[in-house]
């Protein structure tokens, strides 16, 4: 059988059956193949009409694949096959992309909205979909659909709302003030908290965590006490951010943070001083510190540390000293602030307070294990490594002790902490003082006579003790004490808690609980990013509903990936300061950062510099003050 060439266009060669008919129908020029072509005269052959798309019908439904699953495959290659219709694929998928990004850039939809899970599944269930797919109606988007996925939401809460009857849960409330800096009063707020306990399910709830807002300390004082089988929890986060935000009024380093702020804001603001910047540091940035995030503050001061030489490089080159900001009072002032070297000493003496602590509140804030058996340990090994960053120097972190141990005794710990501790396997068989310790004792027996309402069950639980603290039964299996270290708490105590049933499940309640009420604030995040300027209109209900189907779903993406973000590991803090246990000197010695060298080869010190730069603390606190005066 013979064809005409000139019948014949090239592009259908590769196309797969269901593309020819579209692709003739959209070319006037190509009416029909035949056997015999018009050159040939050939008048017997067999004509080819040109034909619609295949429509699906109902037994589509029962073999299309799943779209979730067929993006899974995608992405771990089990679906790379190459085929000779990938050419026109390519172009294909080139006018879906650019139809797919003119209605987001119409609808001014943010660009990250592709990275998200549910993106990709969308896309795959309209290409299953085939041609002519109508979109969802405004009713259905706004109504008919989104009642569908409240529901599917709803339905992920199922498996939590079972653990609930087995290990209890914690209820979480963040801060909240109006327009005129108000908050809800101590009253209101208990009235809040005690319908949500009452919604859950008392004997559901473990505890309540809020932050250290007077209102909320009453409201958990009144709930307690109407409550007698909860505690009220104060959020960790929130404490270990208030002792980060004392260390930071110290004077000597509120006026480091200050000059912090000034060094990464004048860079920041001027484009061309931030591209020298870049390429002195390798195009290395510095974070921004804020006053209201003393954590984020405290990070940045690590930063700039890191790149002290640069900066210090940077301030004292030939692209420093042409430049127009050389010549300003401003840019003169940053300049010395850079090479004095009192301002590199007190950064290295706020790492050294702060390190710890910033690594205990990252803790707390983990994803993979829940924190509340580690609490007790990591803030004992942060005040450890303080010690040890000083030499034992009490003078020196003597003030900073004061301000964690106020925080921690009158705010942070609860008898909570103290049982987690008592029942985290890797600490209790390695420390053999945990049982002699009469503070801990006490705080276990308080959470045994709290959590667990009869009191024939509270000697039970009581009485199982002596099978945890003596490793008897399975407590002593070789899995068991190989495992003490590597499986958290609470998985732990459910694979070897069988021999003391009454006390493995108050060690699981404990055990699973959270120390932190910081996923509230994401939630604020999440509604302040739904009700916007633009979408301030939309009804209460409809409102918290996007939020709760957008909050769930987060946690289920975060909680998904739990094995990789946030892993618990006292270990950080124990290392945090150890490229700062060196020796630092006082401000007014010789040492510390006067005697860093510029040149490995010479014995110029940047010290050196600073004086022949005119860039000491007196002089510099005068123009500070100056500018202060001219503002």
């Amino acid at each position: 059988m013979n064809m005409g060439s000139e019948y014949v266009n090239e592009d259908l060669f590769g196309l797969e059956d269901e593309d020819i008919g579209e692709e003739i129908n959209s070319r006037t020029n190509v009416t029909n193949i035949s056997s015999g072509g018009s050159n040939r005269g050939g008048s017997g052959g067999r004509t080819f009409s040109s034909k619609k798309p295949r429509q699906k019908g109902p037994m589509d439904h029962f073999f299309t694949p799943n779209a979730e699953m067929v993006v899974q495959n995608q992405r771990s290659g089990k679906m790379n096959q190459t085929t000779i219709n990938d050419a026109y694929k390519k172009e294909a998928r080139e006018r879906a992309c650019t139809l797919i990004t003119r209605w987001m850039y119409e609808a001014a939809i943010p660009f990250n909205a592709v990275t998200y899970p549910s993106f990709q599944p969308m896309i795959e269930a309209i290409g299953q979909y085939g041609v002519g797919m109508k979109g969802p109606t405004f009713h259905e988007v706004r109504v008919t659909n989104l009642k569908k996925e409240l529901a599917l939401t709803k339905d992920l809460m199922k498996d939590h709302m079972v653990e609930w009857g087995k290990n209890g849960c914690s209820i979480m409330s963040d801060g909240w003030t109006d327009r005129k800096e108000r908050t809800l009063t101590g009253e209101k707020m208990f009235e809040l908290l005690d319908k949500w306990v009452e919604q859950v399910g008392e004997e559901n709830v473990i505890q309540v965590i809020t932050d250290n807002h007077s209102s909320y300390v009453m409201a958990g004082r009144l709930l307690e006490l109407k409550r007698p089988h909860l505690y009220w929890t104060p959020c960790a986060a929130h404490c270990l951010d208030l002792m980060l935000e004392d260390i930071g009024k110290l004077p000597n380093i509120k006026r480091t943070l200050e000059r912090a702020i000034s060094l990464n804001g004048y860079i920041y603001n001027r484009s061309g001083l931030l591209n020298m910047m870049r390429r002195f540091t390798g195009q290395r940035e510095l974070l921004r510190p804020a006053k209201t995030r003393f954590a984020t503050a405290f990070i940045t001061l690590s930063r700039l540390h890191e790149q002290k030489n640069n900066l210090r490089k940077m301030f004292t080159s030939s692209d420093w000293s042409d430049s127009k900001w050389a010549k300003e009072q401003k840019g003169k002032t940053i300049a010395n602030i850079v090479l004095m070297p009192s301002f590199w000493n007190t950064i290295v003496f706020c790492l050294k307070v702060s390190g710890p602590l910033v690594r205990v509140l990252r803790l707390v804030d983990g994803e993979k294990k829940a924190p509340m058996g580690y609490i007790y340990e990591a803030m004992n090994r942060a005040k450890d490594a303080i010690v040890r960053s000083f030499n034992g120097n009490e003078e020196k972190y003597k003030e900073i002790f004061n301000i964690i141990d106020k925080r921690w005794e009158i705010q942070l710990h609860r008898p909570l902490h103290a049982a987690g501790y008592f029942l985290n396997p890797e600490f209790f068989y390695d420390k053999p003082e945990i049982e002699h310790d009469a503070e801990i004792m006490s705080d276990l027996y308080k959470c045994i006579l709290r959590l667990t309402r009869d009191p024939a069950k509270q000697e039970k639980v009581v009485a199982e003790v002596s099978l945890f603290t003596n490793a008897q039964g399975l407590f002593g299996n070789e899995l068991a004490v190989r495992t003490r270290k590597t499986r958290a708490p609470a998985e732990w105590w459910a694979a070897y808690g069988a021999s003391a049933p009454n006390l493995q499940k108050f060690a699981m309640k404990v055990l699973n609980l959270t120390c932190s009420a910081s996923g509230c604030e994401r939630n604020w995040s999440i509604f302040e990013n739904i009700h916007s300027k633009r979408r301030n209109r939309l009804d209460h209900q409809r409102l918290n509903d996007l939020v709760y189907i957008k909050y769930n779903r987060a946690l289920k993406r975060r909680y998904n990936e739990r094995n990789t973000i946030d892993p618990i590991s006292l270990k950080d803090i124990d290392d945090s300061n150890e490229w700062l246990i060196g020796r630092m000197e006082d401000e007014d010695s010789h040492g510390g950062a006067q005697d860093d060298f510029v040149f490995d080869d010479d014995n110029l010190t940047w010290g050196d510099v600073a004086r022949a730069a005119g860039a000491e603390e007196a002089s510099l606190i005068l123009e500070l003050e100056l500018e202060q005066a001219q503002a």
